[in-house]
């Protein structure tokens, strides 16, 4: 537990590493906002972005590309009634 909790602390800590965190949320929101577009092809897209970059930074923007694909997809669930992916479908019906 104090290992998870000092790498925590070790990736809070780091302006660069929430630089990369917000960027990834950011475009990770726009592209789960398209519709028909979800997590995988998110990070397949930005793929070729994480060699240029060192490790932890890389894991930072995938991850959070693929948390804000997830959220960018009920988006389009939810305004015109196309999920961007399976998990999106559900939010269909309430939308």
């Amino acid at each position: 537990m104090s290992d998870l909790l000092n790498g925590f602390a070790t990736v809070v800590s780091s302006p660069e590493a929430l630089l990369w965190c917000l960027i990834g949320v950011t475009i990770g929101t726009l592209i789960g906002a398209l519709p028909g577009l979800g997590p995988i092809t998110g990070i397949a897209l930005l793929l070729p972005l994480t060699f240029q970059i060192d490790q932890l930074s890389a894991l930072i923007l995938l991850m959070s590309v693929y948390l804000g694909t997830m959220y960018g997809g009920r988006i389009s669930s939810i305004l015109i009634n196309v999920p961007g992916d399976g998990g999106a479908i559900v939010t269909t019906f309430d939308g």
